[in-house]
């Protein structure tokens, strides 16, 4: 795994984002070197205006944006070959937008159609094909070789990682018992040593080491550990693996003193500025661009069922204060008359035109409202409302640090996990939420909202 502004990605992504950027970039001037091939089909193919390369840059830069925002570039990587061709057709088309926004901007980066049309096949045609290569192919050359110390209860949580995605960059060796606990893993990974742990850890080509031991009082082998560290083999604790595979931070696996001494979970001035001055920018140009969709959703919202079109409900926001947050009213007049509940799936208090504006999280966009009064963020943990806080911080530790930063519109759990509606679910989502505080960036801010795109587009977590 590589490490990016505090934000994991692994190896494999990494390389495969970095073969496709050269895909697009070739394909720029694999256009233009057809144009002056076949000059019958244009002319004068790339007169006037910035140097091709820089016009490489520019289409390459929209098409990622295009790519991101369908989720090429998450961990979890699950789609049929068929389904990846449509989540790249559907790219393309974002990023074509962003292209044509860019071009319109500033003129001097605009392509010849010629030139453009045979950079837009080629570069699909190529993407496509290191898409279908990596289905057909292993990412095992490019795994860290992992052992983990221990076969108890940290141990199986290890091994329960089923799923290829919780699996990515890496490949597990076995566990090895020192005689500390019971075995919990399986009898078929496990390595009993009989020379040092540095010894075992050669005959195996190991390159991490995870200790997951569940007693640690029980007497540590640090001496061994310590060789193995001096070996160039990278030392890890269960719960920072844990974060790195899942992209969340496991609840069970959290103490106290992780949290006071990581050198995460931190909002310096410097940070709260930047993300203010981007909630600013992207929230007054979405209100401006989305104006449109404003105003129809009102109409629709009126000429359905009479009831205000906006409406306002308390949420918990920053250091646990209250603000009314907006929405377009999406559910009959007296949704509520029997106290708040949370939303069902194919909820019968929702409206026609709420089930719509709710498909398309339509209903959402009056929150840019509360991002220039300053009340909530872009990105950041969902604000939930103070009936149901009271019993969810109660029932879930830690789940008051998410009132330490603003709350956002869409954020880390929103991206990763379906649409919450039980004690459960909010104890899942605040394990994103958690990973997000820790290791907050613009980086991280800015990934987060170009794939919010896709879960507009596939209706993700609708209820």
């Amino acid at each position: 795994m590589l490490r990016f502004f505090r934000h994991y990605i692994p190896l494999t992504l990494f390389l495969l984002g970095l073969a496709e950027t050269l895909i697009l970039l070739v394909s720029v001037h694999l256009g233009a070197m057809l144009s002056v091939a076949l000059p019958t089909l244009t002319a004068n193919p790339d007169s006037g205006g910035s140097p091709l390369w820089i016009k490489a840059v520019a289409y390459s830069i929209a098409m990622l944006c295009g790519l991101v925002a369908m989720g090429f570039y998450q961990r979890e990587q699950r789609d049929t070959p068929l389904a990846t061709l449509l989540r790249l057709l559907f790219g393309f088309c974002i990023g074509l937008l962003v292209m044509g926004l860019v071009s319109l901007a500033f003129p001097v980066l605009m392509v010849r159609p010629f030139v453009f049309g045979a950079a837009l096949v080629s570069s699909f045609l190529g993407i496509a094909t290191c898409r279908l290569v990596c289905f057909a192919t292993t990412d095992a050359r490019f795994s860290r070789r992992v052992l983990v110390l221990g076969v108890g209860e940290r141990a199986l949580q290890i091994e329960n990682l089923r799923r290829a995605s919780d699996r990515a960059g890496i490949t597990l060796v076995g566990y090895i018992d020192i005689g500390l606990g019971p075995q919990m893993v399986n009898s078929a990974s496990v390595i009993r040593p009989t020379g040092s742990l540095s010894e075992l850890a050669r005959r195996f080509a190991a390159d991490e080491m995870v200790i997951a031991i569940d007693d640690r009082r029980k007497g540590l082998p640090i001496n061994e550990i310590l060789d193995c560290k001096m070996e160039g083999i990278r030392i890890l604790e269960e719960g920072t693996f844990l974060e790195r595979q899942l992209g969340k931070i496991r609840l069970d696996a959290l103490h106290p003193s992780q949290v006071i001494f990581s050198d995460g979970f931190t909002q310096a001035v410097l940070k709260k500025t930047e993300k203010r001055i981007l909630d600013v920018a992207i929230a007054s140009l979405l209100l401006l661009v989305s104006l449109p969709l404003f105003l129809i959703a009102a109409l629709a919202i009126y000429l359905e069922s009479a009831g205000p079109i906006l409406y306002r409900q308390q949420r918990v926001g920053l250091r646990g204060q209250t603000f009314d947050i907006f929405k377009f009213r999406s559910m009959h007049v007296d949704a509520e008359r029997n106290g708040p509940v949370w939303a069902a799936q194919g909820d019968s208090r929702t409206t026609r035109v709420g089930r719509i504006i709710r498909r398309f999280r339509i209903d959402e966009l009056p929150q840019l409202l509360n991002v220039l009064k300053g009340d909530m963020s872009f990105v950041g943990p969902r604000p939930e409302r103070p009936e149901f806080v009271a019993d969810l911080a109660r029932a879930i530790p830690y789940y008051e640090l998410r009132h330490h930063v603003k709350p956002g519109i869409t954020g880390w759990a929103q991206i990763s996990y379906p649409y919450g509606a039980s004690i459960k679910d909010a104890r899942e989502k605040l394990q994103y939420d958690l990973y997000y505080l820790k290791n907050y960036s613009i980086f991280l801010d800015i990934n987060i909202l170009l794939q919010t795109a896709q879960v507009i587009l596939l209706g993700k977590g609708v209820r």
